[in-house]
Parts: C-alpha cells; structure tokens; sequence
C-alpha cells in the first residue's frame, strides 16, 4: 500500500514537472513576443499607426459584404473588396498608390480582353471554344509572363502584370461555363475598385507615410553615418583620448553597406505618390540612387579601415605618427564635409561651408602624397609599414569619395532648387538639433501577394 502511495506521488510529482515546465515555455514565449513588439513599434511608432489603417479599411470595406442593401447588388462579389484592401495596402502611400493602380489598370485591361476572347470563341462550335479559349490563355500567360523579365516593367508592373494574367484567366476560362459572364465581370471590377478607393482614402488622408520623405532622410542619416565613423577613427587608431560612445559610432556606418534594396524600394514608390511637403512633381528621385551609391563605395572603403582597428597585426605607433597629422586632418575635413552634406539634405538647404572642407581635405591627401613618395620609413621593416600605407591609401580614396558625393549632392541641390543657408544659420544649426531618422528600413518592404 505505501509503495502504491509512493509511485502515485512520483507520477503526480513527475506530471507537475511536466506541467510546470510547459507553462514556463510559455511564458517565456509570450514574454518574448512583447519584448519583439515592443522593439518594433520603438523602432518605428508609425507601425501601430499602418496596423490600426489597415484594420480601419477593411472594417469599413465588409460593409459592403453585412448590409443587406450592397449584398444584393454585389452577392459573393463583395469579397473581391476585402480582398482588395489586404492585398493593395502598404506601409507607404506609394506603394500603395502603385499596386492599387497597377490592380486596376490589369484588371480592367485583363477583364475586357477576358470577355472579347470569350464573345470571339463563342461564335464557333463547342469543341472548337474550348480551343479558342485554352489557345488564348495559353499565348496571354506566356506572352505576359516574359515581359515580366524585362527589368523596367519589372521594377514598376510586376504586380499589375500577375493580376492581368490572372483576370484574364478567371474571366475567360469561368465564361465557359457562365452565361452572364459581362455581370460578373461588372460585379467584380466594381468592387475591386471600391477596395482600392478605399485603401488609397485611408492611406493618404490618415496620417500617410510618404516613401519620398524616407528616401530622403535615410539619404541624409547614411551620410551621417560615414561622417561619425571619420570623425572618430583618427583618435581611436593614433590612440588618442576619445569619448566612451565613439565605438557605437564607428559601427553605425555597417548598415549602409546594404542599404541599396530598401533605396531601390523606395525610389520605385516615391515615383506614384503626388506632390506633398517641399517634394514637388517630377522631383529627382533616380539622384538619389546616384547618392545612395557612392554613399555605399565610401562604406566599402570605410569597412576596409574598421579592418585596420581590429586587426591583430599592431603597427608600431612611430610608424603611425608620422603619417598622424594628414590621415587625421583627411578624417576630420571629410566627417566636416559629410556632415554639412547630410544636414544640408535633411533640411534642403545649401551650405556655404562645404567646399573648404574639401579644399582642406584634397590639401592634406597631395601632402600625404608627396610625403610617401620623398620616404617616410627609411630602414624599416616592410611588414610594418603596409599596415600604415594602406590606411593612407584608403583615406585618401575616401577623399576621393567624398568629393564624388558632395557633387551628386549639389546637382541634387540645383535639381531639387534647395534654398540657399547664410553663414550665421550654418553656426546656429548643427545635426544634433535635427531629428534623427528612426530605424524605418524594415518598414517598407514589397511582397508580391496574389489571391
């Protein structure tokens, strides 16, 4: 009897465990689901703003499908609306913009050729429809699919080019079997139009998120980020005394290195929205991807010299102090540059203090120059020396760089009519009093989604 008691007390002991166990997983689960939303909505509070949209739209949308009054003039149809919203809805109004009017245009353009080949292949027999209509299906699908392949209509049409394909199919081949195929069609172009009015409503008249306004600020806060890293390497590879949150700066400059998807992503969404805030119609979106660009190659180079912080090989520091003085003043005149650049970019305005910046940094990469050249290192260890040669030849293309980025950035001055800062405004304003962009790259992403 007490063994019995016994090996009941093990296994309620053991199923406890079990239990306990189970629940604690649980709890960890959830816990780490609110710190993952917590995180996010911190990154970028304009995502609890998308979601509440989103859920606006098709809440007001499903009316069409409760009221007996819209059910009797749409039918099933009405989901073809809801449908819409939870297709065409983006984070932007860009994107949204370009799938809700690439769904219409493919829609109606699929709809109407739909109804032709299925009004040609009904004027021939039976057995020969069914040709007419898998023959035409078959050369719209193939033809369609290929010029998705070309990279301009690719980048702008992609999706308007699926739904065209799949219009045409649902038109065409369910008429074979539907009477009144032109109802149907009205019926489904009709609320397909109404979801995608509604999901643009929403989307520009509910606090809209502009794809143009981020491409612009993260074009600034990229350069920004270059400038940082220059501004602090000269202290922290010299060895001299610097602050104890430069090496969060230096490592700011890593997310530039891929940042070309999510400018792609929103040149492409900046060319469908209208002209809102300072950003006029036909504004220069392709410059700056010409920005986006050498901001990268500068990154590149830049990611080089980190590789010069960390690495194990350790050039002796009076090989380093004899090329201290150039490299630190190539540093500093490009962080200055980059600096006036981004801040210029951020508030659209002209700065005035740009160009001696690059003048100081051209001067002090020709002393660098001619220096190496006469023999720095006379009698040194050639194993020592590469180290600091390499670092002098990186800043100098960085130099380089820099001065490619300031003139793309002042043809998008002149391009985009930035407005001229006085002298007096540029010592009044500095970065710190401009808003920082908060993180917004995972914001805008495009996926192609067809029901």
């Amino acid at each position: 009897m007490a063994s019995e008691n016994q090996e009941n007390a093990g296994c309620l002991k053991r199923g406890w465990a079990g239990f306990r166990g189970c629940l604690e997983k649980i709890v960890n689960v959830v816990t780490g689901i609110r710190a993952e939303a917590k995180r996010l909505a911190g990154e970028d509070p304009r995502r609890i703003v998308h979601s509440l949209k989103v859920g606006l739209a098709i809440t007001a949308v499903s009316l069409l499908y409760y009221f007996d009054f819209f059910y009797d003039g749409f039918g099933v149809s009405a989901m073809w609306a809801v449908m819409t919203v939870v297709v065409v809805f983006e984070f932007s109004v860009g994107a949204t913009l370009g799938k809700g009017v690439n769904r219409a245009i493919a829609t109606m353009l699929g709809g109407a050729l739909g109804v032709a080949a299925h009004r040609l292949a009904s004027f021939s027999g039976e057995k020969v429809e069914v040709v007419i209509l898998g023959l035409s299906v078959f050369l719209i699908a193939t033809g369609t699919t290929f010029f998705r392949f070309f990279p301009k209509l690719r980048a702008r049409y992609d999706y308007g080019l699926l739904i065209f394909i799949l219009t045409f199919s649902l038109i065409s081949v369910s008429g074979y079997r539907e009477d009144e195929i032109i109802d149907v069609a009205h019926k489904r172009l009709t609320t397909i139009l109404v979801g995608g009015s509604a999901t643009v409503l929403v989307c520009i008249l509910i606090c809209p998120v502009w794809a143009g306004e981020d491409l612009h600020n993260i074009t600034a806060s990229n350069i920004e980020k270059i400038a940082n890293f220059l501004q602090g390497f000269g202290s922290v590879y010299f060895q001299e005394p610097n602050e104890k949150n430069e090496q969060e700066l230096l490592n700011e400059y890593k997310s530039v290195l891929n940042s070309k998807g999510v400018e792609d992503n929103l040149v492409n969404f900046a060319k469908w929205e209208p002209r809102h805030g300072k950003f006029r119609y036909r504004h220069p979106w392709d410059q700056y991807l010409k920005i986006g660009s050498l901001t990268r190659e500068c990154a590149y180079k830049i990611d080089a010299l980190n590789c010069f912080l960390n690495s194990d090989l350790k050039t002796p520091l009076e090989v380093r102090e004899k090329i201290q003085e150039s490299c630190a003043k190539m540093s500093l005149e490009c962080s200055y540059a980059l600096r006036e650049l981004a801040l210029g970019i951020k508030t659209m305005t002209c700065s005035p203090s740009t160009d001696p910046h690059i003048v100081n940094a051209k001067t002090a990469a020709k002393k660098l120059k001619n220096s190496m050249k006469s023999g720095l290192w006379p009698e040194t260890d050639l194993l020592e020396i590469i180290p600091a040669v390499s670092v002098a030849s990186l800043l100098i293309e960085v130099v380089s760089c820099t001065v490619k980025i300031t003139d793309c950035v002042h043809e998008l001055a002149s391009l985009s009519k930035f407005q001229k800062r006085d002298a007096k405004t540029t010592k009044q304003t500095s970065l710190e009093n401009v808003k920082r962009t908060p993180s917004i790259e995972a914001s805008h992403s495009f996926n192609i989604i067809v029901e």
